[in-house]
């Protein structure tokens, strides 16, 4: 039965979407425990700052790298699998909860086959057995996720032949407890993958070419730097710029839902909880030398905009979900963002890739473009003199050029 669910949840990525899932998942505030110290992962050391000057003439081009960035992806839960039930009840057929996750990830593929680094929200905990409750038994807004171990490797793979790196700088990386926590950087580590948002310390990743990126991840949540503190984003960027030169930063911000699409320029309070000004975080962090800032956290869709010669998505929304997420637009809508970067941190071959789901959540690349539009219309919206506009073949405009 489960053999002939997981073929018919397949069959589904050739449908439109489909009706909801449950609500957008959202914590419950609580009061915040003490910062337990952070889970150490060493920057190299490397002496003096970055050299950051232009080739001399003649001097061949220096190969830029690529990063792919996509929002938040979740690969089943098994922190609570009745979801699966409901979910096959209302769609009429067997949903297991734990498909193979490299069949899940497998449409994202083509997306990322020209990154040579790939960075991506990692939702939730990575783990199995018991775990602390996060509930209370009566709540009705709040989410507890845990992935199965061997969604690591299956995002690792993902990559391929790039680097790939899990920010888990996120409101659902302490769903299993600060033991979870560390058991996910565990399994991550083991699978190959760098993280990012463990801790304030530049993550250094270096390309199979040789070329290397700094990536940051912020929150305003238990795991992860609090983006709150501008001087304190100012001071870990400009760090990792003066040593690195190509700074990239992830960030984990804003209110949740389909009320969430618009990017205010001031803080956002979420079920009581402060989640910060995007727009003050990612300018601070540009500011201080971040070429790219890919945001994620309103599980939809933001504008993008761009900031001199560097750009900022503010939600990439949900990229894969699988679970009980809202599969109703926008909810359903995400997509993978691909940028280049130069030693000097410039930007270009800047794309958006659309992307969509279908219930109980699996992924398919959209070629309707819907992501793109959203991208592109939010961003006119909310940056008039900034946007970054999305062409209809997904290239991303930079304002006068």
């Amino acid at each position: 039965m489960a053999a002939a669910g997981a073929l018919l949840l397949l069959a589904l990525l050739g449908c439109p979407p489909g009706p909801p899932e449950a609500e957008p998942p959202t914590p419950e505030p609580q009061a915040a425990p003490e910062q337990p110290e952070a889970v150490p992962q060493p920057e190299a050391q490397l002496p003096g700052p970055a050299d950051t000057t232009p080739p001399a003439a003649g001097a061949p081009a220096e190969r830029a790298v690529r990063i792919c960035a996509g929002g938040d992806v979740l690969l089943g839960n098994n922190l609570d699998t009745l979801w699966a039930a409901r979910a096959a009840a209302r769609l009429g057929y067997d949903v297991p909860p734990f498909p193979d996750p490299d069949s899940l990830l497998a449409p994202l593929g083509p997306l990322v086959r020209d990154a040579d680094v790939v960075l991506l929200n990692v939702e939730g905990a990575i783990g199995e057995g018991p775990a602390p409750r996060k509930c209370r038994p009566s709540s009705t807004r709040c989410y507890a996720f845990r992935q199965p171990v061997g969604s690591a490797a299956a995002l690792r793979r993902l990559a391929a032949d790039a680097a790939f790196v899990a920010n888990v700088a996120n409101n659902h990386a302490m769903d299993a407890g600060y033991p979870g926590f560390a058991a996910t950087l565990s399994h991550l580590g083991a699978a190959g993958a760098h993280l990012t948002g463990a801790d304030t310390l530049a993550t250094l990743v270096a390309t199979p070419a040789g070329d290397t990126v700094a990536v940051l991840g912020f929150s305003p949540f238990l795991a992860g730097p609090d983006p709150r503190d501008l001087s304190a984003v100012r001071r870990h960027v400009a760090r990792a710029f003066a040593r690195y030169g190509r700074v990239v930063v992830s960030m984990h911000v804003g209110a949740e839902g389909r009320g969430a699409q618009r990017t205010p320029n001031q803080t956002e309070i979420f079920l009581g909880e402060d989640r910060g000004n995007s727009v003050a975080i990612a300018r601070a962090a540009v500011e201080s030398g971040a070429a790219l800032v890919i945001g994620h956290g309103p599980h939809v869709l933001r504008g993008a905009e761009w900031r001199g010669d560097a750009l900022v998505f503010y939600s990439l929304g949900n990229l894969l979900t699988y679970g009980p997420f809202n599969m109703q637009e926008p909810g359903n809508i995400g997509g993978i963002a691909c940028a280049s970067i130069d030693r000097a941190g410039r930007l270009s071959d800047v794309e958006f890739r659309s992307t969509y789901q279908v219930p109980p959540g699996l992924v398919q690349i959209d070629p309707a473009g819907r992501g793109a539009f959203l991208v592109d219309s939010l961003g006119r919206l909310d940056f008039a003199q900034t946007a970054g506009t999305v062409g209809t073949t997904g290239v991303i405009e930079q304002p006068g050029r």
